[in-house]
């Protein structure tokens, strides 16, 4: 943070004012027509202190964005026709709620308050079904959509979340949508749901000794939403649920379109099928990529290392192993340009119902000197669930892509990661030849975060598709520390807090120099860190990129980070809340996330919860307490 301060110091010691570039690229798509505003950076003394996930800025440095004002721009800032002011510090309590009654800014400091006792926040789910015992379905329910429900959710339905949708687009920002609902399953049935889904009825036990670690399903972590405050978990039962649960992504991805012209929907893999695939299907990748970096003598800038299929024969000799394979099996080779690179699979050959999956799942193994293949056994039956899970994902992009919906693919843990990212990266070379409709997310609490990213986007250019992703900080780090340690392997997590920050920066700072550099690139920015904001919106004015460009997204969830969020969207960033909806009965775990978030969000929160003070007794004061916006 310090150095980020100094940097931003220095600059504008340099110039008191500084205005962009209006020659930028232009983006897919461009909520407003709207003439490039100026970003004006003024300079006064700061002092910065750092504590947790926020940092306090106490000084009043601000960028403002003026352009000349038309209807549409008045419009979408709220009727006035003056230039829109984001302070770095973000302390602006009326911009920030400005889209908000009084009522709901009453119902905010509530919930956020409520969300700080230990007690309710621990017992939350022995109380919620305690009173819903007591007071009854209906009565509980219309209590929980005058208090929490309300708060961070958006309503029931398509129907019911449209005047949320609207009043967020009209205040500049867009809208994730995610259909929140769960099964709120006993510990043991989660457990028993996992090892039966991720280990083949065929599986031999002396064989399953041969497979890495890391890769192998454990009963003692079973329950996969243990430690995991933040976010939602899938339990393989059968096709007929994975089905169903793809009728549901089908519906969000409708909503979105209906909903509004630049909506996103998330989306988790492990809601459509088998997770036994994606189990083996990582270690299938990271065997063929500790194989390709032993051969190739380095992990460092893989993007820049090239081996065709004569060097891999060569260096296996060199390794004094011969191959006893010939067919090439172990590696698909796709050489669209004939230059002979290496590509570990391909999307269409898996979608392809003639491709027997088993000859494609086999990863190198070095025993005794040969170079053998680690037989990764299924069913005849388990093997056609693993080809609907594709098919599944490949119906959903092809929903999205035809109603204009971005898909966000969430990140999940790292046994199962390889295989996400890269089947999202095979569904961008699919999807995103015209468009970014395809997004994939970047954990930067993982330590090979900017290795991953770097040799994604490198694809993205050589093969000249669009490549989308959101940049998060994680969401598993104490389930995936704890896993480390006790089944003994590598800790994949940063050292540190600090050590991800530099991280999250780091791979933040690599995408905007290529948007530069490109243009045919997306990134969401989903953080609620205040840190992190202010750095691309410097970073962005540095290198020219127009908030109306389209090209760089911020996201925060619903009910949260409002003083960020708002102030974006009305100076014409691309802003997006994620949108939950789905039924008060069925959102319940989901509500539960949220507390336990907030909870941990002692900092930011409690200046979330100062700011709606500021403005409630504002209202007060000048008599507005029937502000409606």
């Amino acid at each position: 943070m310090a150095g980020i301060c100094r940097v931003l110091t220095q600059n504008l010691s340099r110039n008191a004012r500084i205005v962009s570039n209006s020659n930028y690229p232009i983006g897919m798509r461009t909520k407003s027509a709207a003439a490039q505003p100026n970003i004006v950076v003024e300079n006064e003394e700061k002092d910065v202190t750092s504590t947790g996930g926020n940092d306090h800025v106490s000084s009043r440095a601000k960028i403002v964005v003026s352009s000349p004002p038309n209807i549409h721009d008045i419009q979408k800032l709220g009727g006035h026709g003056q230039p829109n002011t984001i302070q770095l510090e973000f302390i602006d309590a009326k911009e920030a709620y400005r889209s908000k009654t009084t009522w709901e800014i009453f119902r905010a400091i509530v919930v956020l308050r409520m969300c700080q006792f230990d007690a309710l926040v621990t017992y939350n789910k022995e109380i919620m079904k305690f009173a819903q015992t007591v007071l009854g379905k209906r009565l509980f329910e219309r209590i929980m959509k005058a208090s929490f429900y309300s708060h961070f959710i958006a309503g029931e339905n398509q129907v019911r979340i449209q005047p949320t949708i609207d009043r967020l687009s009209k205040y500049g920002v867009g809208a994730i949508l995610d259909y929140s609902v769960e099964e709120d399953i006993s510990h043991n049935k989660a457990v028993e749901a996992e090892m039966e889904s991720c280990i083949s009825n065929e599986a031999n036990p002396e064989e399953d000794e041969g497979h890495l670690k890391q890769y192998k399903a454990y009963p003692e972590f079973g329950d996969r939403r243990e430690n995991v405050s933040s976010a939602r978990t899938y339990f393989y039962t059968d096709e007929a649920k994975c089905d169903q649960n793809l009728r549901t992504l089908l519906q969000c991805v409708d909503a979105a379109g209906a909903t509004s012209t630049d909506g996103f929907a998330a989306v988790k893999l492990t809601a459509l099928g088998r997770p036994q695939m994606l189990l083996n299907l990582s270690e299938v990748l990271i065997r063929t990529r500790d194989m390709f970096i032993q051969m190739a003598g380095t992990d460092k800038n893989l993007v820049n290392v090239k081996l065709t299929r004569q060097q891999v024969q060569n260096e296996l000799e060199k390794m004094g192993i011969q191959s006893r394979d010939s067919t090439g099996e172990w590696f698909t080779w796709m050489d669209h340009n004939n230059d002979g690179w290496i590509d570990l699979l391909d999307w269409d050959r898996l979608m392809h119902p003639d491709v027997t999956l088993k000859k494609i799942f086999t990863a190198p193994r070095i025993q005794k000197g040969q170079l053998e293949p680690l037989q990764l056994v299924f069913s005849e039956e388990e093997e056609r669930q693993m080809k609907r899970m594709l098919q599944r994902t490949d119906v959903l992009a092809k929903r999205a892509r035809d109603k204009g919906v971005r898909l966000m693919i969430d990140a999940e843990q790292t046994y199962f990661q390889p295989a996400i990212s890269r089947l999202v990266i095979e569904m961008m070379r699919k999807f995103n030849r015209k468009s970014p409709v395809i997004f994939n997310t970047y954990q930067c609490y993982l330590k090979q975060a900017y290795n991953n990213l770097t040799v994604d986007m490198e694809l993205s250019q050589r093969e000249h598709f669009h490549f989308g992703a959101k940049l998060v900080r994680g969401a598993y780090m104490e389930q995936e520390r704890a896993r480390a340690q006790e089944i003994g392997y590598a800790d994949p997590i940063n050292a540190s807090y600090e050590a991800t920050n530099q991280c999250y920066h780091k791979c933040l700072n690599h995408m905007l120099t290529s948007i530069k550099r490109y243009g045919d690139i997306n990134l969401m920015v989903a953080s609620h860190n205040e840190d992190t904001v202010r750095f691309t919106m410097r970073r962005m004015d540095e290198l020219s990129i127009g908030p109306q460009d389209q090209l760089v997204y911020f996201g925060q969830l619903l009910g949260m980070c409002d003083q960020v969020s708002f102030p974006l969207g009305q100076s014409g960033y691309a802003v997006y809340k994620y949108v939950p909806y789905g039924p008060v009965a069925d959102v319940l775990p989901y509500l539960t996330r949220r507390a336990q978030e907030n909870k941990g969000m002692l900092k930011g929160v409690g200046k979330e919860r100062n700011l709606l003070w500021q403005e409630f007794k504002r209202r007060v004061v000048q008599g507005k307490l029937f502000y409606n916006p």
